[in-house]
């Protein structure tokens, strides 16, 4: 399988994941239960967010739809040129989250394109989040390691314009 192929495989994989566990925490939390996992640092509530991270932006749901129709398009569109086993990780959880996210505005209450993101994951009264922002703040990361590295989607060390090529001279841009 090539590594367009695969990007979307584990998009599909966090996708289902973090939906997966949206409706596990609809279903076991939905009563205002709360479950404590390390005490005083993660603990399960269920919140519905029509924001964006802390709750930014509450009255803009749609624009968090539109950037996230975007993000998904944009990756999908990026990725046909993967070459790179390690951007081809980055980019299909990158996809996975956003594709999930954009599930959520769509077909979520309180309506379509403004729907709330599912949330349960509180990290000890910081912020709450889910599986899918796990990801996406993950190969965020990944993505600036990879940047940082000078890593292509190719796979290949970018070539710095100023550096010195093997016959002695630089390079150049035509």
């Amino acid at each position: 399988m090539r590594p367009y192929g695969w990007m979307l495989v584990l998009a599909v994989v966090v996708l289902l994941v973090d939906q997966a566990s949206k409706f596990w925490a609809i279903s076991a939390l939905a009563d205002g239960e709360r479950l404590s996992v390390i005490p005083g640092v993660i603990q399960l509530r269920l919140l519905f967010n029509p924001g964006a991270a802390f709750s930014i932006g509450e009255g803009a749901t749609w624009v968090f739809t539109l950037a996230a129709a975007a993000a998904v398009a944009g990756i999908a569109h990026v990725g046909r040129r993967l070459r790179s086993a390690a951007w081809t990780v980055a980019l299909g959880a990158l996809l996975g989250g956003a594709a999930s996210h954009l599930l959520d505005r769509l077909f979520r209450p309180p309506g379509f394109a403004r729907g709330h993101v599912v949330d349960f994951i509180d990290y000890g009264g910081l912020f709450v989040g889910n599986l899918a922002d796990i990801a996406l703040t993950g190969s965020c990361a990944f993505v600036v390691l990879l940047s940082a590295r000078g890593v292509s989607l190719d796979g290949t060390p970018d070539q710095d314009m100023d550096a010195p090529t093997p016959s002695g001279g630089t390079a150049t841009s035509v």
